[in-house]
């Protein structure tokens, strides 16, 4: 039976990954489970031969397991007549800890050019494991990348009647003294002056994020039974590569060692060149809060009849003296998280469906989140429960505010809307073309389905499914919305449920700085934020408009 694959894993954990659950300041992405990025590199051993005249072609086919169906994620390249293959292909996967995810490694020999798995193709053998079980490292910090323009010349020839057809291996040199590949380059047949096609690789993957450890590099003729001739190898650290610049390139030697030992006037194999480096920093969550970043959180409530006389305990809006209904739980669990994040801890707090003589208008308050909370419930005898559920007018003029923003230039705040609702809105059209126009301003929306109706058709404005577009068929620039109907968590703690809204927020504020080429700020001091909570409005705005 053929050994199972063996397999190394590099959990890329972000600054934004790792979180204390008992910190008051925790992740937006929720205070327990964290998910991290998991790099998977695939080598095996002693794999079985199946052919009579060379050896196997191996490609190894990386299946994951959900609701216990095997699906296929991802497939190495084939390589050829190899027993001991180690494949350059990189698999990506979200790590969950509090999950048991379920991996199978299936490795066939490959005899077509047609799709893998098919019956033209052996099957070697397979292995199944959990994520949990692979060898992981866990890493901390920047996660950059960089990318990689290399050359050589003067290569030795190998070929009698041809020229040399070189590739390039990169292999770290890890702290136990194995070696793990990192990068292994096309062919370039028949030239002794190759210039690969630039890579890129993240700094944790090439170095650990350690710019003196050593990598190892080796160059190749390239066989097609699988019998490359070896041409020469050098020791390079990316410090050494960063000495790139103003037009100066960073060369090596390419040292056959039998050659030096053996021939008297032995110089080289030939030269391996950088000819460019180009470094990109790929920011966290948490670079850009440390930065100063400040998220400023608004609340819009539903106000419509459909809720319920607020008199009538069978109302969405009834208020027991006891219990808090629906609209309050989903209100504080996610604003006392958002709260750690904006240093006057002000919110804006809306209205929407609602006759409030003597005008019908919507007006905007800033409370502190209990001022949020009371403002609430004194105001629920004062208006009367209308509608229709617009919710265009208040996501225009939230995008109108944070769009503010951008005058700035810089990645100092950032607005999370949460809608909570108890049906579908009305007016979807006029949403989705407001959602699409909000997704190139810094602002992240949240939709909270309070109650028992049907929310189908609100997955539409959630992009997981699929791109959420404009009546006229614009796609959002990015994925700003999340949907959650309440009663999925009418029995789980406050933080399941902040954990499940506020869960996609990091990326989203990531994504929308990275798209504008915005850099984090200078890590600020720490400072004291007040701590006493208002209980009456601070500042009122002018009113967004009717919504009778």
């Amino acid at each position: 039976t053929p050994q199972p694959p063996s397999s190394s894993a590099h959990v890329v954990s972000r600054m934004n990954d790792i979180q204390d659950a008992t910190s008051p300041g925790a992740a937006l992405g929720g205070p327990v489970a964290c998910v991290s990025k998991v790099e998977l590199r695939v080598a095996c051993k002693a794999l079985l031969d199946r052919d009579t005249l060379n050896k196997s072609d191996p490609c190894v086919i990386l299946m994951v397991q959900n609701q216990g169906q095997w699906t296929e994620l991802d497939r190495t390249e084939v390589i050829k007549s190899n027993l001991h293959p180690v494949f350059a292909k990189v698999f990506t996967l979200d790590y969950y800890f509090e999950e048991a995810q379920k991996l199978r490694f299936e490795v066939y020999d490959i005899h077509g050019t047609h799709s893998i798995g098919t019956r033209d193709d052996d099957f070697l053998g397979g292995v199944e494991c959990t994520l949990g079980q692979v060898h992981a490292e866990e890493i901390s910090g920047n996660n950059g990348y960089v990318e990689l323009f290399f050359c050589a010349k003067k290569l030795d020839d190998k070929d009698l009647f041809s020229k040399s057809d070189p590739f390039l291996e990169i292999y770290r040199i890890n702290d136990d003294g194995t070696e793990q590949l990192v990068h292994r380059t096309e062919v370039i047949k028949n030239n002794l002056n190759p210039v690969w096609e630039p890579f890129k690789v993240s700094l944790i993957s090439l170095c650990s994020c350690d710019e003196d450890r050593k990598l190892k590099c080796l160059v190749w003729d390239y066989d097609s039974r699988g019998k490359h001739d070896f041409i020469g190898e050098f020791y390079a650290t990316f410090r050494e590569m960063q000495k790139i610049g103003g037009g100066s390139k960073v060369t090596w030697d390419c040292m056959n060692p039998k050659y030096k030992l053996k021939k008297k006037n032995y110089k080289n194999s030939g030269v391996v060149i950088l000819s460019d480096l180009k470094l990109h920093r790929v920011y966290s969550f948490l670079d850009y809060i440390m930065g100063g970043c400040q998220i400023h959180f608004t609340v819009a409530i539903d106000f419509t009849a459909s809720n319920g006389d607020p008199r009538n305990s069978c109302s969405l809006h009834y208020i027991n003296p006891y219990q808090p209904n629906e609209y309050l739980k989903a209100l504080i669990a996610v604003g006392e998280i958002c709260q750690d994040y904006d240093s006057d801890k002000r919110f804006s707090a809306l209205g929407f469906g609602a006759r409030i003589p003597p005008n019908y208008e919507v007006s905007i308050i800033l409370f502190k989140i209990q001022g949020v909370v009371e403002a609430y419930q004194n105001c629920l005898p004062k208006i009367q429960l209308y509608g229709p559920t617009n919710v265009s007018p208040i996501i225009s003029r939230i995008a109108k505010l944070s769009a503010g923003e951008e005058t700035i230039k810089d990645a100092s705040r950032y607005h999370i809307l949460l809608i909570l609702t108890d049906g579908v809105v009305t007016d979807m059209a006029d949403t989705r073309e407001a959602i699409v126009r909000a997704s190139y301003q810094p602002l992240s929306i949240i939709i909270v389905g309070v109650g028992n109706a049907d929310f189908t058709d609100m997955q539409i404005l959630d992009g997981d499914d699929g791109v959420l577009r404009s009546p006229k068929g614009e796609p959002v620039l990015r994925d700003i919305v999340q949907f959650v109907p309440f009663r999925d968590f009418k029995t789980a703690s406050p933080a399941a449920l902040a954990k499940c809204v506020l869960a996609e927020v990091p990326n989203q504020v990531v994504e929308y700085y990275s798209h504008k080429a915005i850099c984090p700020m200078p890590p600020v001091p720490s400072c004291d934020s007040p701590t006493s909570l208002a209980n009456t409005p601070t500042e009122s705005l002018p009113a967004v408009g009717t919504t009778a």
